[in-house]
């Protein structure tokens, strides 16, 4: 079945923001899709990652995970959850549902987004986003010792074929479905430009990286047969 295409449209969010919706998908745009403590969402939050901000929800939209933009390391201790304004188009929701809709349109194993939104106060922001839940899905962190690392390599490589950076590539921003399927998650600060080799290396070694926090040593085979894989992709041209 044909995928319906994205619509998108903004609208105003009390107080002092705006929200960005795929019109196809949210019929009834309203500030409690960024609430999840409001009762007609049911959130239950997301037990690894998200730093304690992303929720899985429910509505007529469907099953989704809404996420609340937060900062990481030490910077948080100043402000966990204020960004600076410089623009609505440059606000880290809005950007991030923007890169969606484009790696949606083309093909690329990313979630349909559904709905952004950010609150200006003086000059900065707090910002969220909701996106469509993926069913029966795994973080690579977990699955990693049964996971096909060329389904894996092929996602990366695909992603970087389209000129699509990811910010954070890491194991728990790689799921696999039940049918060993690769999808790609959290684009915050993800961009689109001609990528080098050096950014798509920089890219493996940080999954590299993230591969070892979580399981040792004894993940480095496995992350090997990923690099082997994507190398033979570039080489090849994207069919092995």
């Amino acid at each position: 079945m044909k995928t319906q295409a994205i619509l998108q449209q903004e609208l105003p969010l009390a107080p002092n923001g705006a929200m960005l919706i795929d019109a196809n998908s949210v019929p009834h745009p309203a500030a409690f899709l960024f609430d999840p403590s409001s009762s007609e969402l049911g959130a239950v939050a997301v037990g690894k990652g998200g730093r304690q901000a992303a929720w899985f929800v429910q509505g007529d939209f469907g099953s989704a995970v809404l996420r609340h933009y937060r900062r990481g390391g030490l910077i948080a201790k100043l402000s966990a959850n204020r960004y600076i304004w410089t623009g609505a188009t440059a606000t880290r929701s809005f950007a991030e549902f923007q890169l969606l809709c484009f790696m949606y349109k083309v093909g690329l194993p990313v979630p349909r987004p559904l709905a952004a939104a950010y609150w200006r106060q003086g000059c900065t922001y707090r910002a969220a986003i909701l996106v469509q839940r993926i069913a029966m899905v795994e973080p690579l962190a977990v699955v990693w010792p049964t996971a096909d690392a060329a389904a894996v390599a092929l996602a990366i490589f695909d992603m970087h074929q389209a000129g699509v950076w990811h910010a954070d590539l890491n194991a728990y921003n790689i799921l696999l479905d039940a049918q060993g399927k690769a999808w790609l998650i959290d684009f915050d600060k993800g961009r689109r430009q001609v990528l080098q080799d050096k950014q798509r290396q920089d890219n493996l070694l940080r999954l590299r990286r993230s591969l070892l926090k979580v399981a040792g040593e004894q993940a480095m085979p496995w992350w090997t047969k990923l690099d082997s894989a994507y190398g033979q992709l570039v080489t090849a041209g994207g069919h092995i």
